[in-house]
């Protein structure tokens, strides 16, 4: 434990010294990803499924605030969808206005939960995302979420369809109809959006709370709830669940959950205290959990005084007569010589 707790300080120092320059690269790897998974899952417009152009727009992002990747990527969605046909971009745009009537109301500070969500899905652990949201953020980025969602099975949706949507033959308002059940009728995006509201207020009530253990306790309930609710809606509304995949991705979720409490979190419960004090107005009872950390370690400095060199020149004399026996010393001077090799040689032993 002590080996892990002096590997999360030396991490915690090297972001700090070099913050500067990690967030950037963290802010312009997360765009790129969604940026390619944007053109993975749509592409229809080949000029913007270029990586350099998608390498280029990431750049400028990294060093803008958090909004402009998702206006980016909404830019992106809609040439797209554009390309594809006039239907799918009109219905798209609509879509997006809509969900902004939401996620703007709720969107300071959860930019990233509409980057991160479709990143999330795509990597096979869709739970991280609501288990890391309600852990670091507030209960209010349930709204984005849930608007990240939509969006995203609706871009999987428009991918699966687009023959028929590319279909000049088929009435531009069968290809509306078409989307609309998509969307209404889609009962696995529901499931998976009350799933993934419920985890973030569970996590976060649970993680907010005075017990010992809240964060590891909201990250296993938070998990075990991700599950029940995927399991019973795809059991009441016949939607198709890989049980196996669901298990499988959610324990290993867990356990980067766990990993994410230790480095973000990591308080020693075993040195909890509890105080009780009062002002004029109010009695007040806090509990105060000491962060686990190596404690560290005391350095000793040793002051060595440096003589003039009439002095180190009249001491060396002094000892070297006194080690060959000159007669003409006396017992004082002896004494001298013997006590300053004493010091050196204690010295030498401290060293």
């Amino acid at each position: 434990m002590t080996a892990l707790l002096e590997f999360k300080q030396k991490i915690k120092h090297f972001f700090g010294v070099n913050e500067v320059y990690i967030l950037p690269f963290l802010k312009f790897a997360i765009a790129l990803l969604y940026f390619m998974w944007i053109n993975e899952n749509m592409g229809y417009m080949p000029d913007l499924d270029n990586n350099a152009l998608i390498a280029i727009i990431a750049v400028i992002c990294a060093i803008l605030p958090a909004p402009v990747t998702v206006l980016a990527g909404i830019v992106l969605m809609l040439l797209h969808a554009y390309a594809l046909g006039l239907e799918a971009a009109g219905f798209l745009l609509v879509l997006i206005l809509i969900l902004a009537v939401f996620f703007l109301r709720f969107s300071a500070g959860t930019s990233y939960i509409m980057v991160l969500s479709p990143l999330s899905f795509s990597y096979g652990f869709p739970v991280m995302l609501p288990i890391g949201a309600g852990l670091l953020m507030s209960a209010a980025s349930a709204v984005p979420a849930a608007c990240s969602v939509i969006l995203y099975y609706f871009i999987r949706y428009i991918n699966i369809h687009s023959s028929e949507l590319s279909n000049a033959d088929i009435e531009p308002v069968a290809k509306l109809q078409m989307m609309t059940d998509g969307i209404v009728l889609n009962w696995g995006m529901w499931i998976t959006v009350v799933a993934f509201v419920l985890v973030i207020l569970l996590v976060n009530l649970i993680r907010t709370r005075a017990f010992d253990y809240a964060w590891r306790v909201a990250i296993i309930m938070g998990g075990a709830v991700y599950v029940l609710v995927m399991l019973m809606g795809s059991y009441y509304l016949s939607a198709t669940v890989d049980t196996n995949y669901l298990i499988v991705s959610t324990v290993i979720a867990l356990l980067i959950g766990l990993i994410l409490e230790f480095f973000v979190f990591g308080g020693d419960y075993s040195r909890a205290e509890r105080l009780e004090y009062e002002d004029d107005e109010y009695y007040y009872y806090v509990k105060a959990v000491p962060k686990a950390v190596v404690p560290r370690k005391k350095r000793r400095i040793k002051k060595i005084d440096v003589d003039s060199e009439e002095e180190r020149e009249r001491r060396r004399d002094i000892y070297e007569e006194a080690i060959y026996g000159n007669p003409g010393f006396t017992e004082s001077d002896q004494a001298e010589a013997l006590d300053l090799e004493k010091k050196l040689e204690e010295s030498l032993r401290e060293l």
